[in-house]
């Protein structure tokens, strides 16, 4: 089809990611398909990026992760700096037809600044709605700035403004991988950057107890080498320190590892995560919040993993309990879901996994992409008296009308 994308990434991470990347991962799966169906991407990211796109649009040199849970007063300026080389783009560049925003909040914010100056916008939600809610619930797009969900019950959990504003839902897909001549290991494997919603203190409680070896792959705020964390540590990197992903690693998981039966191997990507994840007896998923998208789910079943969590968030739509792994909320269950897990049949798992196919993915958001052109409007215009930043319609206050 005849339609070009601005694709913004944002300016956490390169696109594809070196290891952890939820919402980069999602792009890199998404533009070559977009690409093969003819349409023509502008990818909005940072400097080290390596995905094939049409046009480029670099702002920042380098991923700026690291500083995503920084003070607001330190970190502001982060996401304001990339989206302000968007907009300058946007305003030499007529030929956008559509931009595909993945920067919660400061990208439908700017663009919606913008008015009729920028093209209509789908913003994809990767994240919890119960996030900026005091946005999301106000937010009008004025039928120009549309949203996707990833996951019907995101969506349920939406504020009712977004929901109306909402044009679909967009499962997240995953790209196809090489299987490895690896046999079936005893491990389980938790895949994802270690912070408090993900429960990786819990997941090491479980397998202590289930007497499963554990193996937590992913950074500690944007670290991927543990020698390298206790090292920037006590050397005194105090950002570092204080970053509140690094306080739960070192107070509520680092005491449960003993590098034999929990280890944290660290951020992983390429081949050494494919054999992680191939030869692990299991995926473990206690997330302590309601997980939208949860792609690492479908990777782990598209290998035939089966996958023990707790029934939060999509985990439920994804997780087929008894058939593709087990769901449970407390530890006491999880436990004896692990205990359990030899009963899956990997093939109901790899067959489980198959909707979720990247050309897929594309299709839906072509068919949203037009469904947005279609009903775009144009912000509504009030017109306001010479001089004063005043609607007409707006009568003065009392106060107002003795000081004239």
């Amino acid at each position: 089809m005849s339609l070009t994308v601005l694709m913004n990434a944002g300016p956490w991470l390169p696109v594809p990611p070196q290891g952890y990347g939820g919402i980069e991962n999602v792009v890199a799966t998404l533009v070559p398909e977009l690409r093969k169906a003819g349409v023509r991407v502008v990818l909005a990211t940072v400097g080290p990026s390596t995905l094939e796109a049409d046009e480029y649009i670099r702002p920042l040199t380098e991923p700026r992760f690291s500083s995503i849970a920084a003070p607001y007063n330190q970190s502001s300026g982060i996401a304001h700096a990339h989206m302000q080389a968007v907009v300058a783009y946007l305003r030499d560049n007529p030929g956008i037809d559509l931009v595909h925003d993945h920067l919660e909040v400061v990208g439908p914010a700017v663009l919606s600044a913008m008015g009729e100056a920028a093209p209509p916008t789908l913003q994809t939600l990767h994240w919890d709605l119960g996030k900026h809610a005091d946005f999301y619930s106000a937010f009008d797009g004025y039928g120009r700035i549309g949203f996707a969900a990833v996951s019907q019950s995101q969506l349920d959990r939406a504020p009712a403004a977004l929901r109306a504003q909402t044009l679909g839902v967009v499962p997240l897909a995953v790209p196809p991988h090489q299987a490895l001549d690896i046999e079936r290991g005893e491990h389980a494997i938790v895949l994802a950057r270690i912070t408090r919603d993900k429960g990786q203190d819990v997941a090491a409680r479980v397998c202590l107890r289930a007497g499963v070896p554990l193996i937590l792959a992913g950074p500690v705020a944007g670290v991927n080498d543990p020698e390298e964390l206790n090292r920037r540590v006590a050397d005194g990197d105090t950002a570092l320190a204080s970053h509140p992903d690094v306080r739960f690693y070192f107070d509520h998981v680092a005491p449960l590892i003993d590098d034999d039966r929990v280890r944290w191997v660290g951020g992983v990507s390429g081949t050494a995560k494919e054999r992680l994840l191939q030869s692990a007896r299991l995926m473990l998923t206690p997330n302590q919040w309601a997980e939208p998208g949860a792609t690492g789910v479908v990777e782990a079943l598209a290998r035939g993993v089966p996958v023990v969590g707790t029934p939060r968030g999509v985990l439920p739509a994804l997780v087929e309990h008894g058939v593709t792994g087990f769901l449970a909320e407390e530890e006491d269950g999880l436990v004896h879901c692990v205990q359990s897990i030899d009963s899956i049949d990997p093939q109901a798992c790899r067959a489980a996994a198959a909707p979720w196919q990247p050309q897929e993915m594309a299709r839906q958001y072509i068919e949203l992409y037009e469904k947005l052109l279609a009903g775009a409007q144009a912000p509504p215009r009030r017109s306001v008296q010479s001089g004063s930043a005043r609607p007409q319609d707006e009568p003065l206050t009392t106060a107002e009308e003795s000081s004239c």
